[in-house]
């Protein structure tokens, strides 16, 4: 399972949000990427790798790195904005670059993550349905669509992430990071669910910070930037226990890094790679514990 490791650009602070903090060049990150031993990467915000099909893949070929795929934000609850479109657009891309994995988020339309509006029932018929439709648009490119539950969007709570897993038939990426700040555990969304997990972001968090989020005390790009998320085996995940459900039923797919970081600046030493460091590490033991 080794070479089913990758990573994503927002643990080098990379971010499609405005304003999030100093955004470093792809030739840093890739490289960097490639030095702890990932074997592939996802896509990144929109203008982080080439729009262009055919310059995408060239990219990622000249790095030595596959293409899982990429975070996609759409706005998905709002009658009369149809999304299909813009996935038809990414997925050109995707055939290019051989990517099998569409990660969609429910976004609120608003920049940022650190507030979000009720969705009435009108609004949830409207993005189960738009959720089966883009599921059923990238199966005819052979790409898995799965939905993200994610921290200030409209898929974030236990009662989303289940209304999701009763109203539509689409797979779930299994970020451990933002179910947990959520309100999920995810190691017992593993056990729940595991038919329906097709994708995997690990994270670990910091459970006060996590905590500080959830009552309202620190907003959730302030939390980021104190250092909510960990290194895998720093934090408060039972990442040990989530590896163990996932292979225990034979789970297959990706597993992507992901530490959210915020940058001010250039790094003038290792910079963030450090921490993706520590991570390969701990999924590494992770995995060669269960395989021995």
């Amino acid at each position: 399972m080794t070479n089913k490791i990758a990573g994503a650009p927002i643990s080098w602070g990379v971010c499609e949000v405005p304003g999030w903090g100093y955004q470093l060049a792809p030739d840093r990150v890739l490289t960097e990427m490639v030095e702890v031993g990932l074997a592939a990467t996802e896509f990144g915000p929109a203008g982080f790798l080439p729009d262009e099909p055919g310059a995408l893949a060239s990219v990622l070929a000249d790095h030595h790195l596959d293409a899982v795929g990429g975070f996609t934000p759409l706005l998905l609850h709002v009658a009369g904005h149809d999304p299909v479109p813009q996935v038809r657009r990414l997925l050109a891309g995707y055939d290019a670059a051989r990517a099998g994995t569409l990660v969609l988020s429910a976004v609120t339309g608003a920049d940022g993550y650190d507030s979000r509006p009720e969705l009435d029932d009108d609004g949830w018929r409207t993005l189960l349905s738009n959720l089966d439709r883009a599921a059923a648009v990238a199966d005819e490119h052979g790409v898995r669509a799965v939905l993200h539950p994610h921290v200030g969007t409209m898929v974030e709570t236990p009662a989303d992430v289940q209304r999701v897993l009763s109203g539509s038939t689409i797979a779930l990426c299994l970020d451990t990071g933002h179910l947990l700040i959520g309100g999920t555990d995810p190691a017992e969304l593993t056990r729940q669910a595991p038919d329906r997990i097709a994708h995997t972001h690990l994270k670990d968090v910091d459970a006060g910070l996590a905590r500080a989020v959830q009552d309202g005390r620190r907003s959730y790009t302030e939390a980021v930037r104190a250092g909510m998320y960990r290194p895998l085996g720093t934090g408060d995940v039972d990442v040990p226990a989530i590896v163990g459900h996932l292979r225990d039923r034979g789970y297959d797919g990706w597993y992507v890094l992901e530490q959210d970081t915020i940058l001010t600046e250039e790094p003038t030493g290792v910079g963030p790679v450090a921490d993706v460091h520590t991570s390969v590490e701990h999924l590494h033991s992770l995995l060669a514990a269960r395989d021995g």
